[in-house]
């Protein structure tokens, strides 16, 4: 029995990702052991942050780094520091911008909801955001054309939740940007690369520590000195209300240390091993085909994806998942495809056991007709 069940809460078989929903991920024994010693102890906060900038720098290659209590309110902490460029009265001001560059440019693509839609964390800040494009296309000018005075930034997403063709590419948005003097700010959340997007030239990266990493809640922004300088004033203003603990710096400063040494080669092989055992045994169920599938946003994450031919399981993929969720152990695959009859199980927050006990529920679920 886990924490969670001794106070009345079912356990989870997360097979989804690392979903904030389902607490995003689990930390190992050396991050929570660091976690734990950082709550134990006292020290001056706004020393803490600036040296954990430094050192979350040295894992980015950026000028400088801030770190934040999720990607979320990176998001809100970048674009708040644009705008008021540290000044402390107009950073006690927000969110009330009148006056001030506060139009944020964002493809329509891009445009997701996470958990809450990504514009929100613009309008947290004060900001305004501009969508441009369709949701099936954006071209360049419709970058160039929206801008005018008052454009404070322009945002790139790259998720698997944004639309993945005829987007704008990150590349020519820098440069969309460094023609116009204008900062680009990249919402790079679960992605696993740490180093990428500030070697291609963008301002401002923005990361979840709890999602790829693996450490206790938290985030950070890397990027130039200049504008981080901007954004750690904001824990002045709107960002104190999503300040971050030295117990959870700390578990993100060993987080970070253990995903640059982990072997990412053992970790992908027990992904596709994972993945192969799932696959193979759903396939002996009647109704439900089983195939291997890629991260659609170019990670290298294998998923076992499954269609569901409902004529055999008189199910439909969505009574599926529900039965899974409603279950004891609720578990929860990816359910982005339901609506096309798609089932799918992503392997890596997986614990002992657990992909074991999803064939067998998912039998169970069919044979109750």
């Amino acid at each position: 029995m886990n924490v969670f069940e001794e106070i009345g809460v079912r356990k989870v078989i997360n097979a989804s990702g690392r979903m904030t929903a389902l607490g995003v991920s689990t930390v190992s024994e050396e991050v929570a052991l660091k976690t734990k010693a950082g709550s134990q102890n006292y020290v001056v906060i706004d020393e803490l942050i600036d040296k954990a900038g430094e050192i979350v720098s040295t894992y980015t290659g950026a000028e400088d780094s801030c770190v934040t209590c999720s990607a979320s309110a990176g998001i809100a902490l970048s674009i708040a520091g644009l705008m008021t460029k540290g000044k402390i009265s107009l950073v006690h001001q927000l969110p009330l911008t009148d006056g001030l560059k506060n139009e944020v440019i964002i493809q329509k693509g891009h445009v997701v909801d996470y958990g809450c839609p990504v514009t929100s964390m613009i309008r947290i800040a004060g900001g305004v955001p501009v969508e441009v494009g369709y949701s099936n296309s954006t071209m360049l000018e419709h970058i160039e054309e929206a801008i005018n005075d008052k454009t404070v930034a322009l945002m790139y997403v790259k998720s698997h939740h944004c639309v993945q063709k005829s987007m704008v590419s990150l590349e020519d948005m820098i440069k969309i940007g460094n023609k116009h003097n204008i900062p680009v700010v990249v919402d790079a959340a679960a992605e696993e690369d740490l180093k990428m997007y500030i070697a291609k030239g963008a301002d401002l990266v923005i990361y979840s520590g709890a999602k790829a990493l693996e450490a206790p809640t938290s985030g950070f922004i890397t990027g130039k000195k200049e504008y981080i300088t901007y954004a750690k004033k904001q824990y002045k203003g709107i960002g104190r209300a999503m300040k971050i603990g030295k117990e959870n710096i700390i578990g993100l400063l060993a987080a970070l240390e253990r995903y640059v040494n982990i072997d990412k080669d053992k970790e992908i092989s027990r992904q596709k091993a994972d993945v192969d055992y799932l696959v193979e045994e759903i396939n002996k169920i009647d109704g439900l085909t089983a195939n291997v599938s890629v991260d659609e946003a170019g990670r290298l994450i294998y998923r076992a994806e499954v269609k569901v031919d409902e004529t055999i399981t008189k199910k439909t993929a969505k009574e599926i998942a529900t039965s899974l969720a409603n279950g004891n152990p609720s578990i929860h695959g990816r359910n982005h495809r339901l609506n096309l009859g798609y089932l799918n199980f992503d392997p890596r927050p997986l614990l002992d056991g657990d992909r074991e006990v999803i064939v067998e529920t998912i039998k169970k679920v069919l044979e109750d007709k």
